[in-house]
C-alpha cells in the first residue's frame, strides 16, 4: 500500500444517502454507554441497529452480566419516555395493558393506561409471567397498539421492547410461545466478560465510587432524528442477487436435517432490514454479504427449533445456523 493510500475500513464512498449523521449518532451512543459500560460491543451494536429497524430485543444471559443496566442505560441516550415492567407469576395483563376504572363524576368507565404505554420499555425477566400475561403482548409489539374493550389505543413512536431472560433458572418460569418469540427482530446472547473485561469493570466501578451509573449518562438522539435515520435505512440499496441469497439461507432452515421448525418468511424480512442497518451504520449505502451474515445468527436463533435427536447431542443453533450459511454460496 502506498503511503498515500487509505486502508480498505476507511474509504469515502460516494454515497446516495447522506449517512455521516445517523454514523455520528451511533458513535455518540456508543461513547455515552462505554462511560458505564465495559466491552459488550456486539450486545450494544445490535441493540442500535434493532432501534433503527424498529424492532424488539430479546437479551439472554446469566444473572449479573449487565443485561439489565445496559437496556436502561441504552434507553437514557435517548430523548424518549422510558418504563420498566417486572414481570412475576402473578402479574396479570391488565397490569402491563392498563384497565378500564368507573369514574363516579361522568357515569363512564375510563381506561387508565398500563406501563407498557411509553417509548422504551425494559421487561425484566420476561419469562416469569404465565401465558396468559405474555399472549397480552402479541398485539402490542407486533401491531403498536392496545385494543380494550373495543377501543384501539395507539403506542407513541418510537415505541421498543428490550426483554431480559435468565436461562439458567427454570423454576417459576414459563417458555416463550414460539409466536412471541418471532416478534423479537433479534436474540441477543450474553456471554462472560473476558478477564480483561473483568478488571475494567472492577476498576471503573471502584473509580465511580458509589455514582449512580445514570447520571453520567446524557441523551444524543431524539425522535425526530430516529425517523429520518430509520426513513434512510429504507432506501439502502439491495442487489437481488443479495436478495436470493437470504432467501436460499432462510429456505434451508426449512428443510434441514437438524431442525424441527425453521425460519419464517418474517425472519427473511428481519434479516434484510437489520443487513440494511449494518450497511448505514458502517458508512455505506448498499448492502454486502457480510452485512447478511452479521444479521443471521440473532434474528434466527430463537426462531429455529433443533430437532429432539440434536438437542440431546448437545448441538446448538448457533452452529446450525453457520453451517446452513456456509453451505450458500455467497453471491459475488
Amino acid at each position: 500500500m502506498e503511503n498515500n493510500e487509505t486502508p480498505n475500513d476507511d474509504l469515502n464512498f460516494d454515497n446516495r444517502i447522506p449517512l455521516e449523521e445517523l454514523r455520528k449518532a451511533v458513535a455518540a451512543i456508543k461513547a455515552e454507554l462505554a462511560k458505564v459500560i465495559v466491552g459488550q460491543e456486539n450486545f450494544i451494536e445490535l441493540l442500535i441497529v434493532s432501534l433503527l429497524v424498529d424492532g424488539h430485543v430479546l437479551i439472554e444471559g446469566v444473572p449479573g452480566i449487565a443485561k439489565t443496566i445496559t437496556a436502561k442505560l441504552f434507553a437514557k441516550t435517548l430523548k424518549t419516555d422510558f418504563s420498566r415492567i417486572q414481570f412475576t407469576p402473578d402479574l396479570m395483563p391488565s397490569d402491563i395493558l392498563g384497565t378500564s376504572v368507573f369514574n363516579v363524576k361522568t357515569s363512564e368507565f375510563e381506561f387508565k393506561k398500563g406501563p407498557i404505554f411509553s417509548n422504551i420499555i425494559l421487561i425484566d425477566e420476561i419469562n416469569r409471567a404465565p401465558a396468559k400475561t405474555q399472549a397480552a403482548m402479541f398485539e402490542t409489539m407486533e401491531e403498536r397498539q392496545v385494543t380494550m374493550d373495543g377501543t384501539t389505543y395507539k403506542m407513541d413512536t418510537p415505541f421498543m421492547v428490550l426483554a431480559t431472560q435468565n436461562p439458567i433458572e427454570q423454576e417459576g418460569t414459563y417458555a416463550l410461545p414460539e409466536a412471541q418469540l418471532d416478534r423479537f427482530i433479534f436474540k441477543i446472547k450474553i456471554d462472560y466478560p473476558t478477564t480483561d473485561e473483568e478488571i475494567r469493570i472492577i476498576q471503573t466501578h471502584h473509580e465511580r465510587k458509589g455514582s449512580e451509573p445514570q447520571s453520567l449518562i446524557k441523551d444524543v438522539l431524539n425522535p425526530a432524528q430516529l425517523a429520518d435515520f430509520r426513513t434512510k435505512i429504507q432506501d439502502i440499496i439491495v442487489e437481488e442477487k443479495l436478495i436470493k441469497y437470504i432467501a436460499d439461507i432462510i429456505t434451508k432452515t426449512r428443510n434441514h436435517p437438524h431442525l424441527y421448525l425453521g425460519g419464517s418468511p418474517r425472519a427473511s424480512i428481519a434479516t434484510l432490514n437489520s443487513a440494511k442497518a449494518f450497511a448505514a451504520v458502517n458508512g455505506r449505502d448498499f448492502v454486502i454479504p457480510e452485512d447478511v451474515k452479521r444479521a443471521l445468527i440473532p434474528v434466527l436463533n430463537h426462531r429455529v427449533i433443533l430437532t429432539p435427536e440434536r438437542e440431546m447431542e448437545g448441538m446448538t443453533t448457533d452452529s446450525v445456523i453457520k453451517m446452513i450459511t456456509e453451505s450458500v454460496e455467497i453471491p459475488r
